[in-house]
This record gives C-alpha cells, structure tokens and sequence, in this order.
C-alpha cells in the first residue's frame, strides 16, 4: 500500500508548488531509486490536465560522464537541454542518490568546465524563473543514503522528511499557505529597507538591500521551504562570517568555512577541511566571489542538521549566504556559473539590526 504521505507530497508538489495548469508542458526529473515519487507525481500532473516529460538522472551517470568525458565533451551542450530551458512551463525535480559521495574524487576543474559551458542556460533558467514564466520546484525522495547523512533510521528519516514538508498533515497545502501568510509579515517589513547590520560570535557583516526585494520562500521553489531572501548589492558586503556547519557540493564536505568580504568580493577565503575545493569554486568566474544571497531559516520543525542544503538551509534559527549567481527577482545582478550556500547558526548571542532598528535576536523574528 503507498503510503498516503508520499500520495500528499505529490499532490503539494503539483497543486500548490507549482500549480499544474492544462496542457502545461512539465518535465519530471528524477533519480531511479525516486521512482515511487516519481511515479505519483506523473500520476497527479496528469490528474491536473499537464503534458509531463520524464527524465532520469542518477550521480552515477555524472561521474561516469566525468570520468571519461575529455574537454570537447564536457563542454559540450545537448540541443535537448536548451529546449527544455527554453519551452517547460513547469519543473519538478525529484532527488535521490545511493551514494551522497559519488562525486567526491571528480577533478574540480571538470565540474568547473562544464558549469562555465552552461552558464547562459543557468541564466535563462534563472531569468524564465524570476519572470514567472517557468514554475520550478525541487525536492528530496527519503532514501537510505540521505538518512545515513542525517545520522537517522530510514523510518526515521521518513517521518522528518513528511513532517517537515507537512505531507504528515490532515490539510498539507493549507499548512504551506499558513507558513506563506506569517512570512509575508516579515516581507512587507523589509520593503524599502537600506542596511542589514549582522553580528554575533560567528558574523560580523554590513550589506546594503536598497532597491533589493526580498522574497517569501514557502514552498513554491523548493520543498520544504521556510525562508526569506534577497539577494545584496552586489559591492556593498563588508564584514567577516565563520560557517557553523559544513557545506556540502558535488560530494564534497568542506568544513570550518570563514570568508572575509571587502566591497562585496571575498578577499579572503579559508576552510578546514577541502579548503583547495572551497578556492577553486570561488575562483571560478568572476562573480563567484561575491554575494548572490542572503537569507533567513524561518522552519522551526526542521531543527537537526541533515547534510542536506535542501533542509538545512531553512533551519530556524540560522542565516545563510550564497556565493556567486543571484535570483534576478530580487533584484541581484550578480552572474555566475556557481550558487553555494553556507549556513551560520544565529541561536545564541546573535543579532541582525536593519536600517538600525533590531529584527532578529538569537534565532527569532522581533518584530
């Protein structure tokens, strides 16, 4: 029998992050091991009058591409790729993986190589996503390998994952509305403002959001959600930040992050663990040393960290920044073919003051 919290995930997925119309073309992309996911997701998008398309991805098939690919090749562009960033309307990125390691020995420079090949894709992507043209959302199938990271049970790891999407709930998408409204205060707060002040054991930062939006990230984008975010001037960072918990990319684990920021570019960069991997994504562009977001964790029911950006980055409590491409609907200029996010623990004798005035105090809202 299915159980009837994956039916719900698949059914908030559709019908409320991104809002399956008639005849909208979605693509459904997901990992092998996610296919009970995927397979009710199909069945829903059909239910809503959608044209779906699935893809499968697996982390094996990229590092075998990365493997044997020579440069030619990584750099090279499927036509399909550019059709499908051009034409869907709609996105639903399902992951999974039996290994969350599987790219950790991939040589940086190739992953390099073949994000700066895609990087006016990224782009478009980003730009037919700020617009509203392109509805995207992307979310996690609860396998083993992701409740090993998490230091769970599967069992366990599938009532986090359910609870923490509120597919655990009697009415899911009112519950993804409710978190929506009580956002949306802070928002409107935010409009107008000029000067974000951050400081605590762990950061000490200014950064200027004049003329920035920020947006109410409830669930539309990526599931779960709970956040708000914007994306800074992009040369008015200044200030230090040491990471509380590891970043995790491509497989890799780089821990102890601590970035110094001069007019907006990191100008100073250290890592205690894969630190060489920390510089060479940095080094990667030009705008991959500066900031492309900043954003507050507003779900207070995900509280442990998991190993996984796609919850840890809305633990309440926390702030996170993001090096490199910015979301053109806030405003942010910034391009790149990196977006990192490294998270920094704001629970204990922290603050974030806004155009002077205290917003935010050891992991809570004060307003």
């Amino acid at each position: 029998m299915t159980d009837p919290r994956l039916v719900n995930l698949a059914k908030i997925l559709v019908n409320y992050s991104i809002k399956v119309q008639p005849n909208d073309f979605v693509l459904i992309s997901g990992d092998v091991l996610a296919m009970p996911l995927v397979e009710e997701v199909l069945r829903q998008v059909y239910r809503a009058g959608g044209h779906p398309f699935t893809m499968i991805r697996t982390d094996e098939l990229q590092r075998i591409m990365y493997q044997e690919a020579n440069d030619e090749q990584l750099q090279w562009r499927s036509p399909m790729e550019q059709i499908m960033i051009e034409n869907i309307d709609a996105s639903i990125n399902i992951r999974a993986t039996d290994n969350t390691r599987a790219l950790t020995n991939v040589d940086p420079n190739k992953q390099r190589l073949a994000q700066l090949a895609r990087r006016d894709m990224m782009e478009t992507y980003m730009r037919r996503a700020a617009t509203g043209e392109l509805r995207w959302v992307v979310t996690q199938y609860p396998c083993p390998a992701y409740a090993q990271e998490a230091d769970m049970s599967l069992r366990e790891f599938e009532d986090f994952v359910y609870r923490a999407t509120f597919a655990d709930q009697e009415d899911p998408i009112q519950a993804w509305y409710n978190l929506h409204n009580e956002q949306q205060k802070y928002v409107d707060w935010l409009k107008g403002k000029k000067e974000i002040v951050v400081r605590g054991p762990n950061v000490d930062m200014t950064l200027s959001i004049e003329g920035r939006t920020f947006i109410n990230s409830s669930g539309t984008h990526n599931m779960p959600s709970g956040e708000i975010f914007t994306g800074p001037v992009e040369d008015s960072v200044n200030g230090w930040v040491r990471f509380t918990y590891p970043a995790i990319r491509n497989g890799r684990e780089v821990e102890g992050v601590e970035l110094t920021f001069e007019n907006g570019k990191v100008i100073k960069a250290s890592a205690k663990k894969n630190e060489d991997y920390l510089l060479s994504q940095l080094d990667s562009d030009e705008g991959s040393r500066y900031l492309g977001e900043f954003a507050i964790g507003t779900n207070y029911g995900i509280s442990q960290f998991t190993k996984s950006i796609l919850y840890d980055e809305k633990i309440g409590g926390t702030i996170h920044m993001a090096v490199g491409a910015g979301y053109p609907e806030t405003g942010s200029r910034n391009k790149s073919s990196v977006h990192w996010d490294f998270i920094c623990d704001m629970r204990q004798d922290s603050e974030i003051y806004v155009d002077g005035e205290l917003f935010y105090k050891n992991g809570q809202f004060q307003l």
